[in-house]
């Protein structure tokens, strides 16, 4: 549907996605070697704002991420429209501030402004919250008065818009080929309270869901547009109501059929999904392919410091990945260093769970606290929070800093490495890849334009990774035998992951640990050019509908500054190599237990 207000006045209304800073979930190193892929996922809150203004204002969208916006865009506009989340802040002040240069009425909605409004002075209209009367009431504002207001003006929403009655996102708007990742939302909310997330908040615990018909109709519409490969439900947790998931995959698990299974999905979930085995064999039956939990730290206490025991309470954290896996879908998991619990064991207990899960793609960050979450509230009080922007937090640890800090460095070294990574890969390949639902070839995926797809991007991975790479050899020992047994799409989903892993890790270690800080990063940017997993998939408030997993990927844009721990992690390495000389024989065998015990144990923490 689109706004009831009744309008007078024609506007045209130039809706901007600004750019994102650099991040391991956005994947932008895989895309020189893609068919023309420039962006993560399209934007999916600015998208439906875009389809919800009036039918008679004329709209245009940009997203920065593939092209930035033209002094011609500019000047055709007479309101400028912008949403984005934390990891954005600087792009979106700095195109309030042309706005206003430029004489044009300048409008900011979406998660970061409803979570920090006193950050955007720049902008005439602030949209806080969901959609709903607060969009009514700007709609109203900006049909009334075509030039910016004397002073800037806060809508709030009290009254959020059902998701049933969410119009299409804006697709036709979009040239889909150029995103990595397609985007829907099914539901918006989490019933959980973890301590860092603010997803209760900004969102309820409640969640609120659209029909699974609204959900294949946007398929539909996405498939339209030129999306294609895949597509991820940015919910915040897909399982926040079992019973209203095991409506919808029954109805996607029809709609692959009927057309032919052109899409792979993935999600957001929490690590209890494992418990549930008939929604696992439903989403392999969709063609679920991985799903991201945010697992934090494979220690226990530490999960129940932080609110989120219910990572371990169903099933210990690896017999739940195990789990997972065994339904043909790979597990994506978020990691923490720096929460109040870690010790000097931390960072060997993790890379220890590294090995012993085989999940290719963690996100390794440093804690941030987010505001309006218990966890800010909770520095808050005790001192504990710095804004200055002179660290990669705004946690001001329990431990000492530059201890945080080369522990998060070696463990982005260790993890990361391309033979890590690609022995990861190659466990999937071995024991989760051939328990995936493998449908009968259709027109819907073996068509002209997925075959081209595939094929220049097959090219690029082989001339770039297995020619010219620096780390070739390693890419042929698990390209080979995929290569072999002909599983080609296989070997470019984990090339391009991998290429991004590895390349990002390898400039971040230098530049910076986290991405929430406002500090510019200029020297990170030439490295690694442009954030989650999420990336552009839901801008919220404005329009509410998106995915939290850029907070969980590293929410932000930070720089490290000067204070460097380079000489740290070299000692380290030899300080591993001396506990596993003298470790005893259970420990050899220990990460590739379902249940290893012993580096927790070591760390007077419970086994995993």
């Amino acid at each position: 549907m689109r706004s009831p207000v009744s309008v007078k006045h024609e506007r045209r209304v130039l809706c901007v996605f600004p750019p994102y800073a650099p991040s391991f979930g956005t994947f932008e190193h895989a895309y020189p070697l893609t068919d023309g892929v420039r962006a993560f996922m399209p934007p999916q809150g600015l998208l439906t704002i875009a389809a919800y203004l009036p039918a008679t204002w004329q709209v245009r969208f940009v997203d920065e991420n593939i092209r930035p916006a033209s002094d011609a865009d500019f000047a055709w506009a007479d309101t400028v429209l912008v949403s984005g989340m934390h990891v954005q802040r600087e792009a979106i002040v700095a195109l309030g501030r042309r706005a206003r240069g430029l004489g044009k009425v300048s409008v900011l909605g979406g998660p970061s402004v409803s979570a920090c409004p006193e950050h955007y002075r720049d902008f005439d209209y602030l949209h806080v919250g969901e959609l709903g009367d607060a969009t009514d009431a700007l709609i109203d504002a900006l049909d009334t008065g075509p030039r910016p207001p004397p002073r800037q003006r806060i809508f709030t929403t009290e009254d959020r818009l059902p998701l049933t009655d969410f119009p299409f996102p804006a697709y036709e708007m979009i040239e889909g080929r150029r995103y990595f990742l397609g985007s829907v939302q099914f539901s918006s909310g989490c019933p959980y309270r973890c301590e860092f997330c603010d997803i209760p908040t900004l969102y309820g615990r409640r969640p609120r869901y659209k029909t699974p018909q609204q959900v294949t109709a946007e398929l539909d519409a996405m498939l339209a547009a030129g999306i294609c490969g895949s597509v991820y439900f940015v919910d915040d947790n897909f399982i926040g109501n079992k019973k209203a998931a095991r409506k919808l995959l029954p109805q996607l698990i029809d709609w692959q059929k009927a057309r032919g299974y052109p899409l792979r999905f993935s999600c957001e979930a929490t690590l209890n999904i494992a418990a549930s085995p008939d929604i696992l064999a439903m989403m392999r039956e969709a063609s679920f392919y991985a799903i991201f939990c945010g697992i934090e730290t494979p220690e226990l206490d530490a999960l129940d410091a932080i609110d989120k025991g219910h990572n371990h309470r169903a099933l210990p954290i690896l017999d739940a990945i195990r789990a997972i896996n065994g339904y043909g879908m790979e597990v994506v998991s978020g990691i923490i260093l720096g929460l109040d619990t870690d010790t000097p064991a931390t960072v060997d207990n993790l890379l220890e769970f590294i090995e012993a899960s085989q999940i290719p793609l963690l996100t390794i960050n440093l804690l941030q606290a987010l505001p309006k979450t218990p966890l800010h509230a909770r520095l808050a009080t005790s001192g504990r929070i710095d804004d200055s922007g002179r660290y990669d937090s705004n946690v001001v640890f329990a431990r000492p800093y530059d201890q945080v800090l080369a522990d998060w460095r070696f463990a982005i070294r260790r993890a990361y490495s391309p033979e890590a990574v690609y022995a990861r890969f190659a466990w999937q390949a071995a024991h989760t890849y051939p328990r995936r639902l493998r449908p009968k070839l259709s027109r819907a995926q073996l068509n002209l334009r997925n075959l081209r797809r595939g094929l220049v991007t097959l090219a690029r991975i082989v001339s770039k990774l297995g020619i010219s790479g620096d780390y070739r050899r390693t890419f042929w020992r698990f390209a080979w035998p995929s290569l072999k047994a002909g599983r080609i799409e296989d070997i470019i989903a984990s090339a391009l992951v991998a290429h991004h892993l590895i390349t990002f890790a390898r400039a971040c270690v230098q530049q910076n640990a986290a991405f929430f800080s406002g500090r510019t990063q200029p020297a990170l940017v030439a490295a690694c050019g442009q954030e989650v997993f999420a990336g552009g998939g839901r801008d919220d408030e404005l329009g509410d509908v998106a995915g939290r997993a850029v907070g969980e990927v590293g929410d932000g844009a930070r720089a490290n500054g000067p204070r460097d721990a380079d000489a740290v992690p070299r000692s380290r390495i030899s300080e591993q190599r001396r506990e596993r000389a003298t470790a005893p024989a259970e420990f050899a065998a220990g990460c590739r237990l379902s249940r290893p015990g012993v580096a927790a144990r070591r760390a007077g923490q419970r086994p995993i």
